[in-house]
């Protein structure tokens, strides 16, 4: 039995030789071809949800007044909070019946709630709560499916693993949430400048990304797993620690506009709403932090960008990768389904707890505690480091 599993586990899914026969040739070019749809349909769901995520806050400004920004982070935990309720089902689902069945379900779901997102304007109250009801239906129909693992694995490095995996989604769901509403309290942009140029943004970090893709891949092998994870974690913490404002220069107050600008006190909140060129903008008076927090500068905010397009991708891959290997060269199922369903509870509560902070206590607090969030995970990390080796490693099958 041993020889079996050890046979197993060295032969390649995908082979890089010719050598056999046209059963094994049909088999590799069926494999081949599956790996590129999902490539393909990764591909559309990331362009998806990047221009969702972009547009979230303005859209929801536009059909519901009545919605501020604690409520922007729970549509936005919406979607994780779906996926990660899904992520579970489907992952026995799997187990138990084909696993076609699940896949359409899930994306029949999807675009189902897509086309209920498009048209959550057309009712004529409470549009706000039918735009968390489609985001959640969205992240429903966005779960992975996974099967069963039937390997002794380490749990401590499997528990630390999802921790970690945890915190790095809960981060970057903090980052994507209030990218937006930031930038137009502190650069005083439009809600049409503010889709833009955050969709530019985001649009060379994703090219960043693929970069660092690559750089990854050589410095895994070189280096090993656990320090790029390690380095990527380092580069986050840099990220939202230049976040942090400094200095004498505070952002323009909202109501500013209202008060100085006699046109503007004539008409009515449904012509400013409903004319661009009247739109108020600026840090909202509401937000008392607004009149004595520092604002943060846009080069500031451009270089914690590129930082953390570097570090949550590393950290992202890593996370994946360095699991895998923990968990073995076994189907590895329901476990990697519970990593997905802590990647979704971290961007439920990510967005949440970074809406209210926010706007409550200001940018100070909320990237503070980002930053001592991203010590916690060093710390962890460096503390379970001698655990984190591959299931071969562990039980002697191979060296690191």
């Amino acid at each position: 039995m041993p020889e079996v599993a050890d046979c197993d586990e060295g032969t390649p899914l995908l082979r890089d030789d010719a050598s056999s026969d046209d059963f094994q040739d049909e088999d590799y070019k069926s494999r081949w071809r599956s790996i590129r749809v999902m490539y393909f349909t990764m591909f559309l769901s990331s362009v998806g949800f990047t221009i969702v995520i972009t547009s979230i806050w303005p859209y929801l400004q536009k059909i519901d007044d009545t919605a501020n920004a604690s409520f922007l982070g729970w549509v936005v935990a919406a979607y994780s909070l779906g996926q990660m309720v899904a992520s579970p089902i489907f992952g026995v689902w799997s187990n138990y019946r084909p696993r076609r069945e699940p896949l359409v379900c899930s994306i029949f779901i999807n675009v189902s709630a897509n086309i209920y997102y498009a048209y959550v304007y057309l009712p004529r109250t409470n549009n706000k709560f039918h735009m968390l009801i489609s985001r959640a239906f969205v992240g429903f129909g966005a779960a992975d499916i996974s099967e069963e693992s039937e390997e002794t694995i380490d749990h401590v490095a499997v528990l630390t693993s999802n921790v970690l995996f945890f915190i790095v989604m809960f981060i970057f769901a903090v980052f994507e949430t209030i990218a937006t509403p930031l930038s137009m309290d502190m650069f005083a942009w439009t809600r049409k400048e503010a889709v833009l140029y955050n969709g530019i943004i985001i649009c060379c970090i994703g090219f960043e990304s693929i970069l660092v893709f690559l750089v990854v891949k050589v410095a895994s092998k070189r280096f090993g797993d656990r320090p790029v994870l390690l380095a990527g974690l380092a580069i986050i913490f840099c990220g939202f620690f230049i976040l942090l404002p400094w200095g004498n220069h505070y952002p323009k107050i909202q109501w500013a506009d209202l008060k100085n600008n006699s046109l503007v006190s004539q008409v009515s909140k449904a012509t400013i709403t409903s004319n661009s060129s009247l739109e108020p903008t600026g840090c909202p008076y509401e937000q008392t932090w607004c009149q004595y927090t520092p604002a943060i500068h846009l080069a500031q905010f451009i270089s914690a960008d590129i930082l953390i397009g570097v570090g949550y991708p590393a950290c992202n891959v890593m996370s994946y990768t360095l699991y895998s290997k923990i968990l073995g060269p076994k189907p590895q199922g329901v476990y990697m389904g519970w990593l997905t369903a802590s990647g979704s509870g971290a961007r439920t509560l990510g967005p949440v707890f970074v809406s209210h902070v926010y706007t409550i206590l200001g940018p100070r607090w909320a990237f503070s505690l980002i930053c001592a969030m991203v010590v916690g995970a060093i710390l962890l990390l460096s503390s379970v480091y001698h655990r984190l080796i591959a299931f071969s490693v562990r039980h002697g099958r191979t060296t690191e």
